[in-house]
């Protein structure tokens, strides 16, 4: 269907359509903000451990001179978890700050080669592309920002039910014994519930993903464009939420699956460490335990993005049309009369 030059081509297809005629463009710009990705990822990484080392000795001390002395002891105590936990937040703060600008680079940028795609254009540069991205990063960031303050805090409802739940602070719902059948009322508040709860947030973000294309491609401010996202969507809302489900699916199918191809990479990970920190077993740890969520998020930016990307913003452009058809009609109407 093609409409005052614009070309409609609806649903998953129409974004792999998009992707395969603007491949170079795309998929090279998606290549190298994933590289960009792997070089600051593994540098805070890195950074961290770095940081992290006094306190990984100290741990080690403590735990040898136990052991020399016959004597029990618990992992980290004697203050040995205070300086990790600081460095860990940092660190983890740092690895979100860094997953929120390659989320709302790639949304801005595929919203930009969808709507390029659509009005028939040429063939795109990575150059180009990142030319017109550029001048609405800012405000993908921020409208990406409290998408992720929004879904996040949907998802944190779910973990708190469980979590009050787990320390017996729900009247009348008491955790299952070991070994034995769970209550029905624990069933349903302890598990099901929480469950339910926290799948809200994919969904949400599903209304809400919008919001970057409007931002980039119609100039309008992040909390403007979070409204006119969650309007767009509220007439699609079973596509929207079908949709969201699938590419959330997709990703969680490639993250799941990076990740235990990830796991043999932390054996020899962890003999590295080993004697890098002359057989420190608590470092060696820590690293095995992460490498695998590490790399398996590190290699979704190329392997699950473009898709995600790609179908949000085809998405966005089928809805704009649609509005816009059914604005065209009202306003013919109204004339005729």
């Amino acid at each position: 269907m093609a409409r005052d030059g614009i070309q409609s081509t609806d649903g998953i297809g129409g974004a792999l359509d998009v992707l395969g005629r603007h491949r170079r463009a795309l998929y090279g710009f998606t290549l190298l903000v994933s590289a960009l990705t792997v070089v600051l990822g593994c540098a805070i990484l890195a950074g961290g451990f770095a940081a992290a080392w006094d306190a990984f000795e100290n741990v080690r001390d403590y735990a040898d001179r136990n052991i020399a002395n016959e004597d029990s002891y618990v992992a980290y105590a004697d203050g040995g978890m205070d300086p990790l936990r600081s460095v860990g937040l940092v660190v983890t703060l740092l690895l979100f700050a860094l997953g929120l600008l390659v989320v709302s680079v790639l949304h801005a940028a595929y919203a930009v080669g969808d709507s390029h795609a659509r009005r028939e254009g040429g063939p795109l540069a990575v150059r180009e592309l990142w030319r017109r991205t550029r001048r609405r990063f800012a405000a993908a960031v921020v409208v990406n920002a409290l998408t992720g303050v929004a879904v996040g805090a949907v998802v944190a409802m779910g973990l708190m039910l469980w979590a009050l739940v787990e320390s017996r602070e729900v009247p009348g719902v008491e955790p299952t014994p070991l070994n034995e059948t769970a209550s029905p009322q624990y069933t349903l508040v302890g598990w099901v519930l929480p469950i339910a709860v926290g799948c809200l947030g994919p969904l949400l973000y599903a209304r809400l993903a919008l919001a970057t294309a409007e931002t980039v491609l119609e100039r309008r401010s992040p909390f403007a464009a979070l409204y006119r996202s969650w309007v767009l969507t509220r007439r699609a809302r079973r596509r929207t939420l079908g949709v969201g489900a699938l590419v959330t699916a997709a990703a969680v199918l490639v993250f799941w699956l990076a990740r235990y191809v990830a796991g043999p990479l932390a054996h020899f990970a962890g003999l590295g460490m080993l004697w890098l920190s002359d057989d420190n077993v608590w470092i060696t740890g820590v690293l095995v335990l992460i490498l695998p969520t590490a790399v398996a998020l590190l290699l979704l930016p190329p392997l699950a993005m473009p898709l995600v990307c790609a179908v949000f913003a085809r998405l966005h452009g089928e809805l704009r049309a649609r509005e816009e058809t059914v604005q065209s009609r009202s306003d013919m109407s109204s004339t005729k009369r």
